[in-house]
């Protein structure tokens, strides 16, 4: 079994952006969205008018903080081989209440993907607003990355209710 990363909170976080499972280069780097094809970080700068891009994985980390965002995953451990989420065979899910323990001000999780998403009942049953957002993955062609950026924005703006954090277009 393949174990994830712990989740990226505190107790300021209000809103959760959970994947599937990170990929073999994301483990390999101990980063969440550690593969530079990934559109994660890229989408994450427009919308809070960073450049993320241009910063170590400590400060992006610490950025996503500050704006009261989190990093976790739906799964914790899995079988897998490769690293796409169609190639997952056994698994076990993170525990929502977990996150809550950690991040009690959370209001809302944004599942990041379509294996992601299959685990939103999971959360809604903790009260949490659920939204799904198109794949960051660049396996996902499907979403031109203007659709996903609007997307992802409206979202996050749904979970904060407000532009305090979160820059506008």
């Amino acid at each position: 079994m393949n174990t994830g990363f712990s989740a990226l909170a505190n107790s300021c976080t209000r809103c959760v952006i959970l994947g599937s499972f990170p990929s073999e280069t994301s483990l390999s780097k101990h980063q969440y969205y550690g593969h530079p094809r990934n559109h994660f970080w890229f989408l994450m700068s427009c919308i809070l008018n960073e450049p993320l891009l241009q910063w170590p994985y400590s400060l992006r980390c610490a950025c996503l903080l500050e704006h009261k965002i989190g990093l976790w995953d739906t799964v914790g451990a899995c079988q897998r081989s490769g690293s796409l989420d169609s190639a997952i065979k056994y698994f076990l899910p993170n525990d929502p209440a977990k996150l809550l323990q950690i991040a009690p001000q959370l209001r809302g999780a944004l599942f990041n993907g379509s294996f992601a998403q299959k685990h939103i009942k999971n959360w809604e049953k903790q009260g949490l607003l659920t939204l799904p957002v198109p794949s960051s993955s660049p396996a996902n062609a499907t979403h031109s990355f203007e659709l996903k950026l609007a997307a992802w924005r409206k979202a996050i703006l749904s979970v904060f209710n407000d532009s305090l954090y979160i820059s506008q277009p």
